[in-house]
């Protein structure tokens, strides 16, 4: 759909929609998105409701805020260490966005959620229609105690983040699975989905992830979400806060510019009970303390057991493998933040300084149609800098990586390979031992010529 700019202006100019987004924003960092265009300056922040039907005028769509909240935004600059950021830092929101193609199942995920976060005594639950194709459950940092995990929890972002939402995502998994494969079969799911079967299984089950996306994983510092009561450009629909008890049946003409009103709060942190999350974030932390950490730490030593050092001379691209040129080629539409996520680790363990890594990851994001943001790919490379030692990316069995953003040929010399870097060592040593025969016979020969003439 594409908006009229003066149906955007006449929105923007209403004083409840700029009350409301004047409200989400405070302590926050805003970024105004202009039509498909892109994102303008960044630090932003909204001070006044007439800026917002002036940045409308001058063409914004819509307006995104930062799930942390700061003493001061307009600080913020890219490449901040986290000693700096933590410093800023007021607090965060517990923000889980939910994004599948299939509305009915994106309505009962988030329906589950809202359950899950009832079952930790959650009470202070805010649930909006994200513009597009799901839904924002949030709780307020008020709701949160002080200190968790043996550490300040305004200091706990973006981990305490994604350990929270596997935690959650564990206790809805086989509810949404049971659900999902209750009105539809495995068969019919691949193909509506465009995967094939192997892709929607895990552990033998099927697991709904594969087609139900909780982002949290790729999350960074400064990280933003669609503002309640913005716009949505592909939509043209509002990011309209709605009860938790309205997820079933609320229905996305419910989100038209005409009828929606600013009457409830995303996040409201007048509702909040103090500790009331206290329960959550203390049973996530030992949930993942138990259940995935122990599994994480025997993979990372395998991995670093089976990891190569990294070669004196950096490997070119004529020995990548399919899945790694496939990214470079860009004109990726989905999963720009996961592969930037493999290319970071495939290049640094081809030998890449990270000069050289920025440069390349900079030409790859300008070939894709909506390129990422360059204090996002930032504060990525600098993670990584920080990191003491160099990881393999992915495997190739993980599917939520090469398969899912289809990147993945597939061909029979890939499938003889655990991970992209194998395959990339693997022809480089053959490449090299190949040269050095070659090299070997050419002076075996000219010595020979030699013998022979002085014969």
């Amino acid at each position: 759909m594409q908006l009229k700019k003066e149906e955007v202006i006449a929105f923007y100019s209403r004083d409840d929609i700029q009350k409301a987004l004047l409200e989400a924003s405070q302590d926050r960092e805003v970024a105004v998105r202009y039509g498909m265009g892109g994102f303008g300056k960044r630090p932003d922040i909204l001070q006044f409701k007439g800026d917002i039907v002036e940045l409308a005028k001058r063409g914004a769509t819509s307006f995104h805020i930062s799930e942390e909240r700061w003493h001061d935004p307009l600080q913020l600059k890219t490449g901040m260490t986290k000693s700096q950021l933590d410093a800023n830092r007021k607090g965060w929101d517990l923000i889980l966005d939910i994004d599948t193609p299939f509305w009915e199942y994106a309505k009962y995920t988030a329906h589950l959620l809202v359950e899950a976060l009832k079952f930790c005594n959650i009470k202070s639950i805010s649930v909006k229609f994200s513009g597009g194709k799901g839904f924002h459950i949030g709780v307020p940092f008020e709701a949160f105690p002080a200190e968790a995990n043996g550490t300040q929890t305004k200091n706990l972002y973006p981990e305490s983040l994604r350990v929270i939402a596997a935690y959650l995502q564990n206790l809805i998994k086989d509810h949404l699975s049971a659900k999902i494969l209750q009105e539809n079969s495995l068969e019919n799911i691949a193909k509506l989905s465009g995967k094939n079967r192997d892709e929607l299984i895990k552990n033998g089950q099927f697991n709904p992830f594969s087609i139900i996306d909780i982002d949290t994983i790729l999350i960074s510092s400064r990280h933003l979400f669609r503002a309640p009561y913005s716009l949505h450009e592909k939509t043209g629909l509002v990011s309209v806060p709605i009860e938790p008890e309205q997820i079933l049946t609320f229905q996305k003409e419910n989100a038209s510019m005409n009828n929606v009103k600013a009457e409830l709060k995303f996040l409201d942190r007048s509702k909040v009970t103090p500790n009331e999350a206290k329960d959550l974030i203390i049973q996530a932390f030992d949930w993942h303390t138990k259940n995935v950490m122990q599994q994480q730490n025997k993979e990372e030593k395998n991995r670093a057991e089976k990891s190569y050092e990294l070669p004196s001379k950096a490997i070119g691209k004529d020995y990548f493998p399919d899945c790694i040129t496939n990214i470079l080629k860009g004109n990726m539409k989905d999963g720009k933040k996961r592969a930037l996520f493999i290319l970071l680790n495939f290049l640094r363990k081809m030998g890449w300084e990270y000069d050289l890594i920025k440069e390349e990851i900079s030409e790859w994001n300008k070939k894709n149609p909506e390129p990422l943001r360059e204090n996002y790919i930032q504060s990525q490379i600098s993670w990584h800098k920080r990191q003491k030692q160099t990881l393999l990316p992915p495997n190739c069995s993980n599917s939520n990586y090469y398969k899912d953003i289809r990147i993945c040929s597939g061909n029979n010399v890939c499938q003889k390979f655990k991970n992209p870097v194998n395959f990339a060592i693997k022809r480089y040593l053959e490449a090299s031992k190949a040269r050095k025969k070659r090299s070997s016979r050419r002076t075996s020969g000219k010595k020979q010529d030699i013998s022979n003439q002085k014969t």
